[in-house]
């Protein structure tokens, strides 16, 4: 009952300066608000970033060959000619841990169809492409083995293309020309979306991968070999398996180094995250230097509502107050500027978050674990900024309170 009167007291002089007492929440709702939309904003990033790696495929293995060395002089990444389709073909037969294998080529062009034209990238591909990269057909259908041993003129287009050179008309069963080599159209991709680099997805032509070498491309071998592990427990024992193929296939020493590069997509994805997590961090920080500036603000009003109340302090502790009554009644006050001024930033907050979603199209996610911190943190500063104040009122000496004018 003690406790409720000292609430409500706190509430009556509180009331008293309305305005004062609203422009001190201010700094904590502010605070509290920043804090929830930074969290949510860095939530949002890990997870568009998650959903773009994901979209490559599941337990995704990614072969590229390795560098190529001449006269002592290396060049980049990829530039050594080492990955052959019968590399693929042994890997899908003697790696127990994998379960699809497609190589891969590429190259690109201008392509035509009709009075419509597009530049656009060519992928070479195998029958487990779809499998691999979690992909499927919207409508029309992907091209088959027989295709690919007879290097058949046959495509499937990504959204972006089809919508670029068939706006106003079904692209299956029309032919469209790349690089002036006629080629049937007879399947549509759904959808995909933007990668974890921003490169859009869609904007894609996927052809056999003989087709794309012989007809396409001056460079014969393989570009790289997509490969699916059995399952993410697996994805450790598939890399290891492909390494010691392909080190026995290409005669490779074991004092000498690959030429070949696994890429993992469970290193890309852990590198995404913590990037993503590092940002969070960065943001909420940034956001919590409000947090701190509204405490000062509570610590400085408090202050000055204690000068002011020096005679009223003087006549409680003349009547029987003790010192720990009048900390605690300080002190209540301090906590229920913050208080209000927390619940109040998390509204701000929620609503701010949606507001940033909808206008930005950026994901925003708010946790219950982002509502209790902010919430948390408001608490504290309200009893850390209020606590000096509240001491000082109640070491006031009460023969000089009274006196005081």
């Amino acid at each position: 009952m003690k406790l409720l009167n000292i609430f409500l007291s706190a509430l009556r002089a509180l009331q008293r300066n309305k305005m004062r007492s609203f422009l001190t929440m201010l700094g904590i709702i502010i605070g509290v608000a920043a804090v929830i939309a930074m969290l949510a904003i860095g939530q949002g990033a890990e997870y568009s970033v998650k959903q773009q790696i994901a979209s490559l495929g599941t337990n995704v293995l990614m072969i590229y060959p390795g560098a190529q060395q001449q006269g002592g002089v290396r060049s980049g990444a990829g530039s050594a000619v080492s990955l052959t389709e019968d590399d693929a073909i042994a890997i899908s037969r003697e790696c127990s841990a994998v379960l699809y294998v497609s190589p891969g080529a590429f190259a690109g062009g201008q392509v035509i169809a009709g009075n419509s034209n597009w530049a656009t990238s060519i992928q070479g591909t195998g029958t487990d492409y779809l499998e691999i990269r979690q992909w499927p057909m919207e409508y029309g259908e992907f091209f088959t083995e027989q295709d690919i041993k007879a290097a058949a003129k046959v495509c499937v287009l990504g959204r972006t293309v089809a919508e670029n050179l068939f706006p106003d008309a079904s692209p299956v069963d029309q032919t469209i020309r790349i690089r002036n080599v006629p080629f049937k159209v007879i399947g549509v991709l759904t959808k995909k979306g933007q990668n974890a680099m921003g490169q859009d997805q869609d904007d894609v032509i996927l052809a056999p991968y003989t087709t794309v070498i012989r007809r396409l491309s001056h460079f014969q071998n393989l570009r790289y070999i997509l490969v699916s592990a059995a399952s993410l427990n697996e994805l450790s024992a598939a890399q290891s398996q492909i390494s010691e193929l392909l080190r026995v296939r290409h005669k490779i020493q074991p004092y000498e180094e690959d030429d070949f590069t696994i890429r993992n997509q469970t290193d890309l994805a852990s590198t995404a995250t913590e990037t993503t997590q590092v940002l969070t961090i960065l943001l909420a920080s940034i956001a919590s230097i409000s947090l701190l500036v509204g405490g000062i603000g509570i610590m400085n009003i408090m202050l000055v509502s204690v000068t002011e109340r020096t005679r009223e302090i003087g006549i409680r502790m003349s009547i029987g107050a003790r010192a720990r009554d009048i900390l605690t009644q300080f002190l209540v006050e301090a906590l229920v500027l913050s208080l209000l001024g927390g619940i109040t930033g998390i509204i701000l907050g929620v609503v701010g978050s949606n507001i940033i979603s909808s206008i930005a199209k950026w994901p925003t996610f708010i946790t219950a674990f982002s509502i209790i911190l902010s919430f948390g943190f408001s608490i504290a500063i309200g009893v850390f900024f209020g606590f000096y104040p509240a001491r000082k009122a109640a070491m006031l000496n009460p023969i000089d309170a009274l006196r005081y004018e």
